[in-house]
């Protein structure tokens, strides 16, 4: 490929102008042609996980295939994209350790493409929408704020990109294990928040798409302690914490791109919090973290009367009542 020029290291902003749709490549602005896209599911998950004709059902209750999901790209950014599938491709084959091994900037931008897949098509949607949402995206200016910070980080599919002493997001990856774990595929997100999860046989990886690293830091210690093979259901307790996690979350980092110069190679990019005296989190309050747990925990039948039975203390399957990493073969537990 061509060498980079400063004009390249410019991040294109398709909010000036709101400048979305099927003509401009989504990454560039470049203009392209009806057939120059790429799958917001890459085609080896649809076809690894017989995903094509699956439906996803979207905010205004329509529905759409995984195969119907696709994304305008240039012929340069389709080829960085097809570069980085192809490795995470050879990872995931290889387990979750090997996921881990690429890099928590690597899974962030492989994960950040599919996420901005799923959020633009709700975001255009709004505008012709089949059933209006209660809570339209484009009204949440706080929301629209944190789309456009990790917008500028997803710059990373298109050039080579640095951030200078921080991560875009916090990713976590877990090991499910097998033995219960009947479940090769499933997807899901908190738009709000900006939060996507997805797991790929025995890997879950969860991923705070723009937080720059601050809830990988609060979850530090419940992640340390979560690297062994988990049951289903104690996954589904991390998640529950990490979604969370992302709703207290009170903050949203400005983003600075560095001006290039010639011969650079890189996009640099420097992240700033504006209100460093305000508290990054809001005060944890058990009610509504209880309910995002029962909620996770549905599939299980644990309904919220079995997580607040001790109210100040909901129920984990994570640790035990000392707080001790707990081993969980099955669930329920063999009487």
């Amino acid at each position: 490929m061509p060498p980079l020029t400063p004009a390249d290291l410019i991040p294109y902003d398709p909010f000036d102008g709101m400048r979305f749709g099927p003509t401009t490549c989504f990454l560039s602005g470049q203009p392209v042609g009806p057939d120059e896209t790429i799958p917001v599911f890459a085609d080896w998950l649809q076809a690894r996980y017989q995903l094509s004709d699956r439906p996803i059902q979207l905010l205004d209750q329509r529905t759409v295939q995984f195969r119907d999901l696709r994304l305008p790209a240039s012929p340069a950014v389709q080829h960085r994209i097809n570069e980085l599938e192809s490795r995470v491709e050879v990872a995931a084959a290889a387990g979750p350790a090997a996921l881990r091994a690429l890099g928590d900037d690597t899974l962030f931008l492989w994960m950040g493409k599919m996420f901005y897949g799923i959020f633009i098509t709700e975001l255009l949607n709004e505008f012709e929408p089949l059933i209006k949402p209660k809570y339209p995206l484009a009204e949440n200016a706080a929301l629209v704020r944190r789309f456009q910070a990790f917008f500028q980080l997803l710059q990373g599919l298109r050039v080579p990109t640095e951030y200078a002493d921080f991560v875009p997001g916090s990713i976590f990856v877990l090991e499910a294990d097998p033995a219960e774990d009947v479940t090769p595929f499933e997807c899901d997100d908190d738009l709000n928040t900006l939060v996507f999860s997805i797991k790929l046989d025995k890997a879950v990886l969860v991923a705070c798409l723009v937080d720059i690293g601050l809830i990988g830091q609060a979850m530090g210690k419940v992640y340390q302690d979560a690297q062994r093979p988990l049951h289903p259901v104690q996954i589904a307790e991390f998640k529950a914490r990490v979604y969370y996690a992302a709703h207290l979350l009170h903050v949203v980092p400005d983003i600075y791109p560095r001006t290039p110069r010639p011969g650079d190679t890189k996009l640099v990019f420097d992240a700033l919090i504006d209100d460093v005296t305000g508290a990054i989190f809001n005060p944890w309050e058990n009610g509504p973290y209880t309910q995002a747990l029962a909620e996770m925990w549905q599939r299980w039948n644990i309904t919220l009367a079995d997580v607040v039975q001790k109210p100040t203390e909901p129920l984990s399957l994570l640790y035990d009542e000392a707080g001790t990493p707990r081993t969980l073969s099955t669930w329920p537990p063999a009487q």
